[in-house]
């Protein structure tokens, strides 16, 4: 369920601003993304899995609170991240 750093290093290369990115909110809301997915399709499987559910949880909130953040900062890029992602509709 956890990212590879292949996985790591793929996302970071696609979302990062600029060369010696590796933890804007960009790049930490693409990551989250790409868990929150694994982790659903987890669940879909093993649905009395408390353990991921809460973990689940805890990374949802953590998403959200960085597109909070990303949105009011800069609400261009906030658009583009979240059409990129297909997150939102």
């Amino acid at each position: 369920m956890a990212l590879s750093k292949d996985e790591k290093a793929q996302i970071i290369e696609q979302y990062r601003i600029h060369l010696q990115d590796t933890g804007s909110t960009e790049v930490q809301i693409a990551q989250l993304t790409e868990e929150i997915r694994r982790l659903t399709e987890h669940l879909k499987t093993h649905r009395k899995d408390f353990h991921s559910q809460r973990g689940l949880t805890l990374k949802v909130g953590q998403r959200k609170r960085l597109l909070k953040y990303l949105a009011q900062k800069n609400p261009e890029q906030y658009t583009k991240l979240v059409s990129q992602l297909g997150l939102r509709g």
